[in-house]
């Protein structure tokens, strides 16, 4: 698609100066409308940086999660890096039974993991914990992962919280250089 490595924003609404917006859904911001499944208007190596919160989670486990990151792994630049936000399995599972946790913190919980159901695409089919990701990311040929507190990139959902505690798993995957 481009003729010079660029910045991929998947999942994303918001303009961002040297970033390139793929979304399902077509909207103000939205550069590309296609999905994360399929990556193949896009050539090998022609990315730099992939960014996606809150996308992974809409994906099957069982065959589409590990083709989808094979797809990001495929697209990137030697050293490229993908920073993955999705939500935390672990933590969301310790506020939800958490002796303190009313019932409006149980719903807001609740539609963390199983998606807000607002359209066809807010289904959430998987659930990742830190150990769970780095497995399907190392089987997609990601080299490096490491867990961040937080991108600063956008304003999106990679910096929720409930109370004081932060719900997404951060994540940067680098691609080996060859």
């Amino acid at each position: 698609m481009a003729d010079m490595p660029f910045h991929l924003h998947i999942g994303g609404r918001e303009a961002k100066q040297g970033w390139t917006v793929l979304n399902a859904q077509p909207g103000p911001g939205v550069d590309i409308v296609g999905d994360l499944r399929d990556l193949s208007l896009f050539e090998d190596a022609s990315v730099t940086q992939i960014y996606a919160s809150h996308v992974l989670e809409h994906l099957a486990y069982s065959d589409e999660v590990l083709p989808a990151l094979k797809g990001c792994h495929r697209i990137l630049v030697p050293g490229g890096t993908l920073m993955l936000s999705v939500p935390d399995l672990d933590r969301i599972c310790r506020l939800m039974i958490h002796d303190a946790a009313t019932v409006q913190v149980q719903y807001q919980l609740m539609r963390m993991l199983f998606g807000g159901q607002t359209d066809e695409w807010d289904y959430h089919k998987t659930g990742f914990t830190a150990e769970l990701l780095a497995g399907f990311l190392g089987n997609a040929g990601f080299d490096e992962v490491r867990r961040v507190d937080s991108f600063d990139l956008f304003d999106d959902t990679s910096n929720l919280t409930v109370g004081d505690v932060p719900v997404s798993l951060n994540v940067v995957a680098v691609k080996e250089v060859s």
